[in-house]
């Protein structure tokens, strides 16, 4: 989300809510936000070992790793894909930790086909229960990966309800405009610049991942931030002034269950994200 003065906010949350229509699930990226419904009825386990890496933190600092070229056209027409590395401090690249993997549910609840605009899980080739913590969107109909075999079977776990046009921002790329290939697993690496060289951790493209629908707004006197807050449970609102991140607490407070506010008075900096968090 963008406003005046370069101000970009960046959430990444702990705690999950429930909505009737299935958990709403934010993806904030470098272009803007993308919103997606998961499909807790029809696949529950994959949507909680999902809803588990956020909730435990372990996707701080993620980014997207993949986004694989046609071996024909040479650009980016099939899927974008995360949860697979993060940055730590120094900096350095290292892997999301795991939780182990996850038993299939392609076969579970509806037939969910990996077509344009969905989430699916990533897995091991040749392997149907071997997904653990990383994900994809897909950026076309890629229905092969359906396919009742050891290489298909890819479950599909939620769908874009707003911000296909940030989904199609990584349609079209090709190395050097806008992916780097850095070798196996970075040869498809997006970045946010066109040309060759390795990128920065600057110029990596993050995913923070929100689940509690918070919204920043310029008002009179500095930058209203609201939430959905978590009952019974310290929420903290911490910024920073760049990427990767060095978080600052605003504010601790204890949530009441209902939307809640906040008003960075700070009007000095031009540039600052923001994010809540929930100690569980």
């Amino acid at each position: 989300m963008f406003f005046h003065l370069r101000l970009v906010t960046v959430i990444l949350l702990f705690g999950a809510v429930s909505l009737p229509a299935g958990t709403y699930v934010q993806f904030r990226t470098t272009w803007g936000d993308i919103d997606v419904e998961l499909y807790d009825q029809d696949k529950p386990n994959t949507v909680r070992n999902f809803l588990r890496y956020v909730q435990s933190g372990r996707y701080q600092n993620m980014f997207f790793h993949r986004c694989p070229t046609n071996p024909v056209t040479r650009i980016t027409d099939f899927v974008v894909q995360g949860g697979g590395w993060f940055v730590a401090p120094g900096p350095s690249i290292v892997r999301v930790p795991s939780f182990g993997t996850i038993s299939n549910e392609f076969g579970v609840g509806r037939r969910l086909s990996n077509v344009y605009g969905t989430l699916a899980m990533a897995k091991v080739s040749g392997d149907t229960n071997s997904a653990s913590s990383e994900w994809f969107f897909n950026l076309a109909n890629n229905t092969f990966l359906d396919a009742p075999n050891a290489d298909g079977y890819f479950t599909v776990f939620g769908h874009v309800v707003r911000g296909t046009n940030v989904l199609n921002q990584y349609r079209g790329r090709s190395i050097n405009n806008g992916i780097q290939n850095l070798g196996v697993p970075f040869d498809t690496l997006p970045v946010i610049y066109s040309g060759p060289g390795v990128p920065a951790s600057n110029q990596l493209e993050y995913v923070d991942i929100s689940l509690l629908n918070i919204q920043v707004q310029k008002v009179a006197g500095g930058r209203e931030i609201s939430w959905n807050s978590v009952q019974n449970r310290t929420n903290r609102i911490e910024f920073t002034t760049a990427l990767p991140p060095v978080w600052n607490q605003l504010i601790a407070t204890n949530g009441t269950g209902a939307r809640m506010t906040y008003t960075d008075t700070n009007t000095a900096a031009t540039r600052r994200f923001y994010r809540v968090r929930v100690d569980f």
